[in-house]
């Protein structure tokens, strides 16, 4: 059976505040929390947080970008939370993009998949406690070790788009993290990373009949996505490069209403978990029937009470 997961920390109610948000999750039937880090929250401090408040939750990071910590930095703060929560955390690591990482930490995005592979590589030795001196293929570790060595390493997912980083998830993972696309796009994902290992998707998600505002809401969040180069790439992969060539020649020229306004509806309905409750649980189950075996539901407030979205989507609310 897949585990049901939801995306936190919560849009538009202060972080400290929470608390009785997490432990609904537990009472409505999900089994995990997952964060994410880009321009909001960290990864960890939510999920620290929440291992307090929610003990029951399983927690993952969705992801950590492999650019934005030195490697013993991130090794120490993978170890704190899997001290903090022994047993029930996951660490999802990805390459993130050159917007956040470039743009936003002034850092180069080089060779991203080396990258994240060499991280994974790294914190799979030094999460075991013991002392790391080597030099990996985009940086070297001279004389590392953790002075708290956590109870277990553990799992490591890698968020992953095209086969390069499926199989990499695959071969040096514990299991991959998708995004941004459809319950029929995950029949030619999932087999690139290989049977036998955990498939996280965050899947976004706006219980609402009111399809002209959620698709106008929609077409904005996918064109702020899906122009960033590996997500370009990762959808003229699955095949979607004619449905969104109107899209990307329109943002190129730096007309961006015109380039939102190019996305179809289908794509929108297809990238975008959206109509009645009962539908929406129909949608997301269809991911699962396809190969997901963690579903990160992601709450798009697009004219909706996100707590309500939160109960309707539950498993409680499915029966």
């Amino acid at each position: 059976m897949a585990r049901s997961g939801m995306t936190i920390p919560f849009d538009g109610v202060p972080l400290h505040e929470q608390r009785p948000w997490m432990e609904e999750l537990v009472d409505l039937g999900y089994t995990d929390a997952w964060s994410s880090e880009a321009q909001g929250t960290d990864a960890f401090v939510p999920l620290a947080l929440t291992a307090v408040w929610a003990p029951a939750l399983r927690l993952g990071t969705a992801i950590v970008p492999a650019f934005t910590r030195g490697p013993a930095l991130l090794a120490q703060s993978v170890a704190t939370m899997t001290e903090a929560a022994p047993g029930r955390f996951a660490f999802g690591i990805g390459t993130s993009s050159n917007v956040i990482v470039e743009n936003w930490n002034a850092i180069a995005f080089d060779a991203p998949y080396q990258r994240t592979r060499d991280m994974v590589r790294f914190l799979r030795a030094a999460l075991t406690g013991e002392k790391v001196d080597a030099a990996y293929g985009t940086f070297a570790v001279k004389g590392f070790r953790l002075g708290r060595r956590p109870p277990e390493v553990p799992p490591i997912l890698v968020a992953a788009l095209r086969p390069g980083m499926l199989r990499l998830a695959g071969r040096e993972g514990d299991g991959a993290i998708i995004n941004w696309l459809s319950a029929d796009d995950v029949r030619q994902v999932v087999p690139e990373v290989g049977q036998g290992k955990e498939i996280v998707a965050r899947i976004f998600c706006c219980p609402s009949p009111d399809a002209e505002t959620v698709r106008g809401y929609g077409r904005m969040a996918i064109a702020a996505y899906l122009n960033v180069p590996v997500y370009a790439a990762f959808h003229e992969w699955l095949g979607r490069g004619p449905q969104l060539k109107a899209m990307w020649d329109a943002w190129k020229a730096g007309d961006r209403k015109a380039a939102a306004a190019a996305i179809p509806d289908q794509v929108v309905d297809e990238l975008i978990v959206h109509g009645p409750p009962e539908a929406c649980r129909e949608h997301i189950g269809r991911y699962v029937d396809n190969g997901v075996t963690t579903t990160a539901l992601a709450i798009l407030p697009f004219g909706i009470d996100v707590r309500q979205a939160v109960r309707d989507l539950s498993p409680a609310a499915g029966g």
